[in-house]
């Protein structure tokens, strides 16, 4: 059994409370861990893997697909493929020192493999299919956003496209600047959500005029996403 103490701060840093516990127990069972129980009929989490893997995907997938509403197909897959591969899951499995809470056989203890990539990466995806099981998509979702989103947005934010960034900011800058000069600031004009989840709304004001608004989950893509409408008003795209 793992430590209840343990058990409940996993809990804290995935931001979920299990209402079956043995759920969570299956989806720290590394299968060395079950082999060496044989007797005692301990399942693994190489079923819940599977289900996590799928859970996983698509979540991944809708944040990208609400967050970078310029993205194309191809570079929207791109982005995915990044976070969902075994080096990108493992990354997400050591933020929350996942690996410290597994269950592991004898030979796998003395072998490290708690620090493996693809140990990892499975041991996460069991535990998304876990939260899913237990609570459903919605507490699935909300693991997966408190985990995932900064990344999404990290990774947004660096693609571009055809080799030229997709900064509507320098965009807009570019184009008044053709049009003479002019005063461009950004005002937020509220901030909603938890720390870890805020969603930003932000005007662009060119010569104290409002030209456009923008909504993100940082303040960056909030302000691009203003510029990008400021660029529509002004006839620029």
């Amino acid at each position: 059994m793992i430590k209840r103490e343990d058990r409940s701060e996993l809990e804290a840093k995935i931001g979920y409370v299990f209402q079956d516990k043995a759920l969570l127990e299956s989806a720290l069972t590394h299968s060395s861990y079950a082999n060496e129980k044989e007797a005692e009929r301990i399942e693994s989490n190489e079923r819940l893997e599977f289900l996590g893997d799928a859970v996983t995907g698509q979540e991944i997938a809708f944040l990208i697909y609400e967050n970078g509403p310029d993205l194309s197909e191809g570079q929207m897959t791109q982005t995915r493929a990044s976070l969902v591969r075994t080096e990108g899951l493992a990354w997400a499995a050591r933020s929350i020192d996942l690996g410290r809470y597994l269950r592991l056989g004898v030979g796998a203890v003395r072998t490290g493999v708690c620090d493996n990539d693809a140990v990892l990466e499975d041991a996460f995806e069991a535990l998304v299919a876990a939260v899913f099981l237990d609570g459903g998509n919605e507490a699935a979702r909300g693991m997966l956003r408190k985990l995932f989103t900064a990344a999404v947005l990290e990774k947004i934010d660096g693609l571009s496209e055809d080799g030229h960034d997709m900064d509507f900011k320098s965009r807009l800058q570019e184009e008044l600047q053709k049009k003479g000069t002019a005063d461009i600031r950004y005002a937020i004009k509220e901030n909603t959500g938890p720390d870890h989840d805020k969603t930003f709304r932000v005007a662009v004001l060119i010569d104290g005029k409002e030209f456009g608004e923008g909504v993100g989950k940082t303040k960056k893509n909030a302000e691009k996403m203003a510029a990008r409408m400021a660029l529509e008003e002004l006839n620029c795209i």
